[in-house]
């Protein structure tokens, strides 16, 4: 499968941004988090360097010319401490080590020095809900008993019922199944048939939650923030930041299908207002590190006046904009969401975030509509994106305009909520089979020993190697499109848009000398010019002073 879209550029528009800024730590803007591009890694699936079918930190650090080539201001990535795997590497055992299927802490120490030398910043995850089951913590909280003092660390409770066999309250696993697992006095997991205390878990079984109560848990993290700072580090992502604090009590919810209200709803164990005081705690203490030092909430609020509690001036530095990302292809709907996201962060003097796809959702293409109709929406939206005032995130291989993979047989699925019932979506290992970068061998340049998740035929025409210099490929287009957002006055930083008056099914926002036009109707439209167009995702014909945008495309205009 080629990609034959269009990309029209102005005349002397670059396509490959600076390589370089300067060596050592990028520069010391301290607001340059507000307007910054920044590319997701999944670390599993983005490029193995030993052969062993998985990705690593070596991988990365030898592709970050990729990524500086690309345009992007930061690269953020997920887990690579030690952990069992259970999910991810959201299951973490150790905090201040890398797991040897990513390398060695030297290796971390060699990435965030060679991104600053290209002039990336570098932001890494940080898990505070939960741990792993085999955390030096948990593993004493279960063999010394119930008395244990690091029982105290987690959320250990009797059951109810005659003999305590009955989960502590309703709570459902977001990955589903009770949010509970019950174990032995002894200190041996066995499930619910065994007598003795019960452990919360909103994710799997193997990721007890931990009790923000403690002030130990406050103390652990703070002292975990600071190693990685020390290292180098330019913020943290912090995993689940809406959930380390517990409604009091634990009350049952009452309904079932837990998992479909995240986001929509109140629900008793996310989003409660002591978490705010964590963050706090957090932004005090990366304010005290040089260099503008960032925080990024992954918050699931139910409306976005609750998202902006999280970025106020005291707090974190960016919330995710999952609204955004949730919103379809509805130009109201869109309207909607980006007016009511700029409102609410603007109340609080924060920017907002836009994302489209990261390692937890459907892969924007595939949600748009898959095939060629699905990659001209994604390509429209990555322009509707990067016209919005803020910061944006891209998640690796969108680029690439790579779909999710749809058709993975069940017996290579990893993604422990594709086994169990009625919980998140179990289908997220479609969206991180590993990228493609070259047109051929095992596995398209991701490494030499295949790849641990299999990656479609159709990618060899995907790859970076395949794009590179394609006049009208999505990689071009992204370069592209950065380059001018990095250039344009009118682009990045800001609060607000003017919306202009548009035929029905287009969106027409404007910005200092600057108009967005998305036409998402699965048909041409006519309108006059708005100005000399700077770049577009599919060719705009013009006859006099009218143009006609081609169906499901957005073009950038110099007014």
């Amino acid at each position: 499968m080629t990609q034959e879209l269009s990309t029209t550029t102005a005349p002397g528009t670059t396509t490959a941004p600076h390589l370089a800024r300067e060596t050592g730590r990028p520069g010391a803007d301290p607001d340059w988090w507000r307007d910054a591009v920044i590319y997701q890694v999944y670390v599993r699936s983005f490029a193995d360097s030993d052969g062993d079918g998985i990705g690593d930190l070596r991988g990365i650090r030898d592709r970050l010319p990729h990524l500086a080539a690309l345009g992007v201001d930061a690269v953020w990535l997920t887990p690579f401490y030690a952990s069992p795997q259970a999910d991810g590497g959201y299951d973490v055992s150790d905090y201040r080590a890398v797991d040897p299927l990513f390398g060695a802490l030297s290796d971390a120490d060699d990435l965030v020095r060679e991104a600053h030398r290209l002039g990336l910043r570098v932001i890494v995850d940080i898990v505070p809900n939960h741990t792993s089951d085999q955390h030096a913590w948990f593993r004493s909280a279960l063999a010394g008993g119930p008395d244990a003092p690091e029982r105290a660390y987690y959320h250990f409770r009797p059951g109810k019922g005659a003999d305590g066999e009955l989960p502590p309250n309703d709570w459902e696993s977001v990955f589903g199944g009770p949010a509970w697992t019950r174990v032995e006095d002894g200190g041996t997991s066995q499930g619910e048939a065994s007598g003795g205390q019960w452990y919360l878990h909103l994710f799997a079984p193997e990721q007890p939650d931990l009790n923000w109560d403690h002030p130990a848990v406050h103390e652990e993290f703070a002292s975990v923030l600071r190693f990685w700072l020390d290292l180098g580090v330019d913020g943290f992502r912090i995993d689940v930041a809406h959930g380390m604090v517990k409604a009091d009590g634990l009350p049952d919810i009452g309904l079932r299908e837990q998992a479909k209200m995240i986001g929509a709803q109140v629900l008793p164990f996310f989003d409660q207002d002591g978490v705010h005081e964590i963050h706090r705690s957090w932004r005090r203490l990366l304010d005290g590190y040089e260099g503008a030092r960032i925080g990024v909430a992954e918050a699931w609020a139910p409306s976005s006046e609750r998202l902006a509690l999280y970025v106020r001036p005291d707090e974190m530095h960016q919330a995710f904009n999952f609204q955004f990302l949730r919103c379809p292809w509805d130009p109201e709907r869109m309207r909607e969401v980006i007016d009511a996201s700029l409102a609410a962060t603007a109340s609080v003097g924060a920017p907002t975030t836009w994302v489209l796809s990261n390692h937890d959702v459907v892969r924007h293409p595939t949600r748009y509509g898959d095939g060629p109709a699905g990659l001209r929406r994604a390509r429209a939206a990555t322009l509707l994106m990067l016209a919005l005032p803020g910061s944006a995130y891209l998640y690796q291989g969108e680029e690439l305009g790579l779909p999710d993979v749809t058709d993975l047989p069940d017996e290579v699925r990893q993604d422990p909520s594709f086994f169990r019932a009625e919980g998140q979506d179990g289908f997220r290992d479609g969206c991180r089979v590993p990228i493609p970068w070259t047109r051929g061998g095992v596995s398209y340049g991701f490494g030499s020993g295949g790849s641990w998740l299999p990656q479609p035929e159709v990618w060899a025409e995907l790859s970076v190697e395949a794009q590179t210099g394609v006049p009208g490929s999505t990689l071009e287009l992204y370069r592209a499109a950065l380059a001018v957002r990095r250039e344009h006055p009118g682009l990045g930083a800001g609060e607000a848009v003017t919306w202009l008056d548009a035929p029905d099914g287009v969106l027409a926002l404007a910005r200092d000398r600057f108009i967005c036009t998305t036409n998402t109707r699965g048909t041409e439209v006519e309108l006059p010019v708005p100005g000399s167009v700077l770049l577009s995702s599919a060719t705009p014909e013009f006859t006099g002073g009218t143009v006609r945008l081609p169906a499901d495309s957005s073009t950038w205009w110099a007014i």
